[in-house]
């Protein structure tokens, strides 16, 4: 449901300063404080800065939040500037040399190692900066029971993956941080890192985390290696379709507490990222267009995919709210307002491909050229995942509302 300060600032913008990206800080706060609240005390909670990497959503969160999770030099130099001296785990595949080191200069905390070139590639950055220790968790692709990802609405490991490394493949690593192994390396290995699907529900997303830290544990004792830390993932899942069900974090906390038991030696982290932030974005616009064609309604309203990309990524419908506008000169053209009622609508934006679609055949009661529409859940993966330029229409606006 869109909050009142959201609809408020939607029905004051005009025209032209549509399409709008409105952010609502206050309720982006509670609900982090609502889940940092769930989860157990010892458990570490780092966003995920690829969700949203916004200054402001990034500095609204900072009370809330143990650390950032960055995937990239761009991010790390990114969260570093807008949440200087906040805690910092670099993580995802590819990482450059150049990366690895300017991170090293940064003083990124920890390094979520991906493979063994990767793992060799920071040594020697470490050794060049003269760092004598850095702290590696190594992210493992662990084959996990089929019914444990059954629900996923994305796999990221547990089959065939560019994620991580297999479980013999982290066995083949631990060599290298032996002190007398006469390797070059001298990282300190911490511990394990997996995130292994994304769209779990709290029950899955606990199964999951237990089968990593169980692994994490027999993979230490069998090797004597003292690990400390499990960062098993985010990936709390986001139902678009129901956007009023949420992830059950209560749940989800008593789970890892639970875990947390099991493991009294093992720091337990998460890193969720769109389940944090997707609900305080709106994606405001207006209706330019109301047309038929074959028998089905179309509203083409002001911008579309090239600002917010994700219901083309995840091939579903983008949920909205329509917001009459009435007042004043809403309608001063000299023939009928164009306007559908009692019947399904599709949402289209001003692209010209027919995949420029935000919502399909959605019934709605009455919708008419000049209405502003809110779409929902937009606060992660929206704006920084989408093809801007393309068409080159006008960028959205952005605003970030709070008490």
């Amino acid at each position: 449901m869109i909050t009142s300060a959201v609809r408020t600032l939607a029905t004051e913008l005009t025209g032209d300063d549509l399409p709008a990206y409105v952010y609502d800080l206050t309720a982006l706060r509670a609900h982090a404080r609502a889940v940092r609240d769930a989860l157990p005390p010892g458990l570490e909670l780092y966003y995920a800065a690829k969700a949203n990497p916004a200054p402001r959503i990034l500095q609204a969160l900072a009370p809330h939040v143990t650390g950032y999770e960055v995937a990239s030099g761009g991010e790390v130099e990114h969260v570093r500037a807008a949440v200087p001296g906040a805690p910092l785990a670099f993580g995802g595949p590819g990482k450059t040399e150049g990366e690895l080191r300017r991170a090293l200069t940064l003083g990124v905390e920890r390094f979520h190692v991906e493979s063994e070139q990767e793992l060799r590639l920071l040594a020697g950055a470490a050794q060049d900066a003269g760092i004598p220790d850095v702290d590696v968790l190594l992210r493992v692709n662990l084959p996990v029971a089929g019914a444990e990802l059954g629900g996923a609405a994305l796999a990221m490991g547990g089959r065939p993956s560019p994620f991580g490394l297999d479980p013999e493949a982290v066995e083949r690593c631990l060599p290298l941080f032996s002190a007398d192994s006469g390797s070059p390396l001298r990282l300190r290995l911490c511990g394990i890192h997996a995130h292994l699907a994304s769209g779990l529900d709290a029950p899955a997303q606990v199964a999951v985390a237990a089968a990593i830290a169980d692994w994490a544990a027999k993979l230490s004792e069998r090797h004597g290696l003292g690990l400390t830390e499990v960062n098993v993932g985010g990936g709390m899942g986001v139902d678009y379709a129901h956007p009023d069900r949420r992830f059950d974090w209560a749940v989800y906390g008593q789970g890892m507490a639970d875990l947390a038991l099991r493991h009294p030696d093992l720091t337990l982290r998460i890193e969720p990222g769109r389940a944090l932030t997707v609900y305080c974005g709106w994606y405001v616009t207006e209706v330019l267009d109301i047309k038929h064609s074959g028998g089905e309604a179309f509203a083409v309203v002001r911008g579309g995919t090239h600002h917010l990309r994700t219901p083309a990524t995840k091939q579903h419908d983008q949920p909205f709210q329509v917001l009459p506008m009435d007042t004043g000169n809403t309608w001063t053209r000299p023939w009928p307002r164009p306007a559908v009622r009692a019947e399904p609508v599709t949402l289209v934006g001003q692209l010209c491909t027919p995949k420029d679609v935000l919502a399909g055949r959605i019934p709605v009661e009455e919708l008419r050229v000049g209405d502003r529409v809110a779409f929902a859940l937009a606060g992660a993966y929206a704006w920084n995942i989408s093809h801007h330029d393309f068409l080159m229409h006008p960028r959205p606006g952005f605003h970030y509302l709070e008490e």
